[in-house]
């Protein structure tokens, strides 16, 4: 089997029938579907929306994105095998847990095959909520310079590199750029207070000022949910990035719910428990492809400033990294996928022409 075939690298040009342009984003391209399917799924399937909710298919892909750049291999190796489906099946597993909990729904209706969702259009809140247990990262690093409040929390002096801090630390940033915020820069991923959120929340795309306090509580109560578990598997969630929205149900209640993945080597740090009593760090995200492209590249700066964005689109675009780089962060997403859901993760030997046969037969999808 031909390791490219197995990966999915171009999302955005499957024969999904829709009218509107399909939204590529780093890793999901999103197809939103036509009035009459969208109506028609919602009667057939039975989903609990309104019945004129917009719908959408959201197709996950193998590209691995860091520092803002899309990387590829040697060997015409443009993702990483088996990320998609290691990303889809943990939210998949949160998300359920999330519900056995009590939490909130999110906005998957259903999972058509390993790396599609059908999702329900939700109105997005414009913040990147970030959550922290440990201090470790770019946090650290401005931590060890002096920096002293984040965000609007002021940390203690005296923490040490890599170790737990005293309570969870929400850190939001800016999702998108927001324009005419007073004293938020309109720039993408900005990091804002809870004051800047409670002055302009409806700017942030609250419906209400209480919802603050509300998607604060989802964003620690999903952290420890996640936490809890991974624990059980001798793992430790360092930190992550969790996303909300509101959708509409069949009886016409709005309701905040988490949007986009959750908890995945993606979104999170997440680190095995093991080593770190050993005073090692091994990370089981993608942290750890991050790190080889720090020592990989002769001048790490240009990953790390982003006045040289140009240079680092090129370093990303030229370079074809060594194909065993690609393939370590593969065992590390199927490896931690596979201990979290207790399931083997199938590599599928053409994804794309399985969507699209799943998408016809099952759910009338695909324009003829």
């Amino acid at each position: 089997m031909n390791l490219a075939d197995q990966v999915l690298a171009v999302n955005d040009d499957l024969p999904i029938r829709t009218n509107q342009p399909v939204h590529s984003g780093k890793v999901r391209s999103v197809y939103w579907l036509t009035e009459e399917d969208s109506k028609r799924l919602i009667k057939e399937k039975g989903y609990d929306v309104a019945p004129d909710a917009p719908l959408a298919i959201m197709v996950i892909s193998d590209r691995i994105s860091a520092f803002d750049c899309i990387w590829h291999a040697e060997g015409n190796i443009k993702g990483v095998p088996g990320k998609g489906a290691a990303l889809n099946a943990i939210s998949n597993h949160w998300f359920r847990l999330f519900q056995e909990n009590g939490l909130a729904d999110s906005h998957i209706l259903d999972i058509p095959h390993p790396f599609v969702w059908i999702v329900q259009k939700a109105k997005p809140i414009k913040i990147e909520a970030i959550c922290r247990k440990y201090i470790t990262g770019s946090m650290w690093r401005a931590y060890e310079k002096g920096e002293r409040e984040f965000c609007g929390n002021i940390l203690p002096e005296g923490l040490e590199k890599d170790k737990v801090l005293n309570d969870y630390l929400i850190t939001p940033s800016t999702k998108g750029i927001l324009k005419g915020i007073p004293g938020v820069p309109e720039a993408d991923d900005v990091n804002i207070s809870r004051k800047n959120i409670e002055d302009n929340f409806d700017a942030f795309n609250f419906s209400k000022a209480e919802d603050i306090a509300l998607y604060e509580k989802l964003l620690k109560d999903g952290f420890n949910v996640i936490s809890q578990a991974l624990r059980k598997i001798d793992q430790i969630f360092v930190d992550t990035k969790f996303e909300f929205g509101y959708v509409t149900d069949a009886a016409g209640n709005e309701k905040l719910i988490y949007m986009d993945e959750v908890g995945t080597p993606d979104s999170s740090r997440i680190w095995d428990a093991q080593s770190y009593k050993e005073g090692k760090i091994v990370e089981n995200s993608k942290e750890g492809f991050r790190q080889f492209l720090l020592s990989y590249f002769p001048d790490p700066d240009i990953l790390l400033n982003k006045n040289r964005m140009p240079e680092r689109a090129a370093l990303a675009r030229d370079n074809a990294l060594p194909l065993e780089s690609l393939m370590d962060i593969s065992r590390t997403y199927i490896g931690i996928a596979e201990k979290i859901t207790g399931r083997k993760i199938e590599l599928s030997d053409n994804p794309k022409q399985e969507i699209i046969d799943i998408l016809d037969k099952e759910y009338g999808l695909i324009s003829q």
